[in-house]
């Protein structure tokens, strides 16, 4: 079985975190908030948003085939060998008692070879940038360096653009209450970054708790879940001035991913405190239809990505687990 040193396979589910609702948990993880295909391996990435509780940040390697997940950050799967000449700004290696992996982005750069972008907190808010390698039995995963971004800020996600660089939401200002999300006024904008330059705001890009964000193949369109005003928006970055388009929809959408099936998956909670929800979104016209959710009293509830593997719908959250569910007529 794969990664048989690393992977920990599922006990039997102790009894708070037992199937309902038509949802099967993997519990037992610290914040798993964003979660991600690894390409065509079959494999999902999970960030681990551990800053608020264990100030230090995972990542997990899960296998949906066989149920099982293993964590590859503080492990003998990690090395840290910073690339100064890509990443000429960043101040030093992480420190391993203050950085998150929050927000994450994946690109394949050859076959089972990857590189991760994460928005990342702690002693810094930065850009933490990792290269996955799976060619082998055992995974092998390398902090390569960073771009540092405003310490003023507080950042949620970031989309790899062709070329290198990247696309940020800055969500809020570092002061601004958490509990200011339940508003519709305007709290950030996205920023980009391209090799060689400095990071740089995207004019007119300002939204209400931008959250989530990913891009088109060609880099024309960015995709942003707007978590304040409970929207989804496209932004033509090809128009000028950048022109967008947005839909209104019944969650607060947190990340936002492609699906693998030239789809978008959005998940979140509902704004009357009802439950949850995860979106399949038509990039081109915006429409989107319910995949699936739970009602208020599941046990996991703070939502924050989901994505699909085959005929299931894994589910991320700000919790302490993943959810999967069957999509409905295999849809």
């Amino acid at each position: 079985m794969l990664l048989t040193a690393l992977l920990l396979a599922l006990q039997a589910a102790p009894p708070h975190c037992v199937p309902e609702q038509g949802l099967t948990y993997i519990c037992g993880l610290v914040v798993p908030e964003d979660i991600e295909k690894l390409g065509s391996t079959g494999l999902l990435l999970a960030s681990g948003h551990g800053v608020r509780s264990t100030k230090t940040g995972y990542m997990y390697l899960i296998d949906p085939a066989a149920g099982t997940h293993a964590e590859l950050i503080h492990s003998e799967a990690f090395l840290q060998k910073p690339d100064a000449k890509a990443f000429p700004t960043c101040p030093g290696p992480l420190n391993m008692q203050a950085f998150d992996v929050h927000g994450l982005s994946i690109a394949e750069t050859s076959r089972r070879r990857f590189r991760i972008y994460t928005t990342s907190h702690g002693e810094r808010e930065a850009i933490e940038i990792y290269d996955l390698d799976l060619r082998k039995k055992a995974p092998r995963l390398t902090w390569r360096g960073c771009v540092p971004l405003q310490q003023d800020g507080y950042f949620n996600s970031v989309a790899q653009l062709p070329g290198g660089g990247f696309v940020t939401t800055r969500m809020r200002d570092a002061a601004t209450p958490v509990t200011g999300q339940r508003t519709t006024g305007n709290t950030g904008k996205i920023f980009e970054w391209k090799p060689g330059g400095r990071l740089s705001p995207v004019a007119s890009t300002e939204l209400s708790f931008p959250n989530g964000i990913d891009v088109s193949k060609d880099g024309r369109f960015l995709y942003v879940a707007a978590f304040g005003s409970q929207e989804i928006v496209r932004f033509d970055r090809h128009a000028s001035p950048i022109s967008k388009r947005t839909v209104r929809v019944p969650i607060r959408p947190d990340n936002i991913h492609w699906d693998g099936y030239g789809k978008l998956l959005t998940a979140g909670p509902k704004p009357d405190g009802a439950g949850w929800e995860v979106l399949e979104v038509d990039p081109e016209t915006l429409a989107f239809r319910r995949l699936g959710g739970a009602d208020q009293t599941a046990a996991m509830q703070a939502v924050s990505a989901a994505m699909r593997v085959g005929a299931q719908v894994w589910v991320a959250s700000n919790d302490d687990r993943i959810a999967r569910f069957q999509l409905a007529n295999s849809q």
